[in-house]
């Protein structure tokens, strides 16, 4: 996928995209994109999944500090706002999660 088809996906979600946090967070997802389609994707109903999302993305990337249920939340949250989508981008998973904590200036 290009950045611009990620912006088009984030769009379903939000209606102003930071171009430049797109960038940032395929650059940070970097060889996770390349290596596989299924890394490439996020699954909702994975547990380990998510505990990795949490645990590399929320606590590590972003530096939350919020008990594992409240991070927990907001991946569930950002789950159900994609339950439409039949596969889920892991750039706009993630964008959306740093969009929650507003934190998306970390990639711009």
């Amino acid at each position: 996928m290009t950045n611009a088809n990620y912006i088009a996906d984030i769009k379903n979600y939000v209606a102003d995209v930071d171009e430049g946090a797109v960038d940032g967070i395929v650059k940070y997802l970097g060889i996770a994109l390349r290596s596989s389609r299924d890394a490439a994707l996020v699954s909702c109903s994975d547990a380990a999944e998510l505990t990795r999302v949490r645990e590399k993305f929320l606590k590590k990337k972003l530096g939350r500090t919020e008990s594992d249920e409240q991070l927990d939340e907001a991946i569930a949250e950002v789950c159900q706002k994609m339950a439409g989508a039949r596969n889920k981008s892991r750039v706009t998973f993630c964008y959306l999660l740093a969009a929650r904590f507003n934190q998306l200036s970390l990639f711009a």
